[in-house]
């Protein structure tokens, strides 16, 4: 099944766990949004750096610590995506909270863990 998902915290550098993850969502067919601090391309997918016009998004994978995510709070809660995946090291209480609050479910998992067994 096919879940459009918006990488945020992309990085063109491979030895970025953020680079994995799209690869491997290509790799695995899913379409994929990169948001990042600077531009570049992943596995033929441009990275963004202004948040995509996108409404609709399955999954948001996050990729940013706790506090380089606050500027992205508002704008990631009007998505609305069924999920918000908080990869090791981006746990964040206070954001899943707030995601929970308007219906968006939190996990706390890795992206490429979850693809790796079927889970995605």
């Amino acid at each position: 099944m096919s879940k459009k998902t918006l990488v945020i915290g992309a990085s063109d550098n491979p030895s970025r766990y953020s680079y994995l993850a799209i690869q491997q969502l290509v790799n695995h067919d899913q379409p994929v949004v990169a948001l990042g601090k600077k531009a570049g391309q992943v596995a033929g997918v441009s990275i963004l750096t202004e948040k995509p016009t996108d409404t609709d998004f399955d999954t948001i994978t996050l990729y940013l610590n706790p506090v380089n995510q606050k500027p992205y709070y508002d704008y990631i809660l009007s998505l609305q995506p069924a999920r918000l995946l908080f990869n090791p090291g981006a746990e964040n209480p206070e954001l899943a909270e707030m995601a929970a609050d308007k219906g968006i479910q939190p996990v706390e998992a890795c992206t490429l863990v979850l693809l790796s067994t079927g889970q995605y």
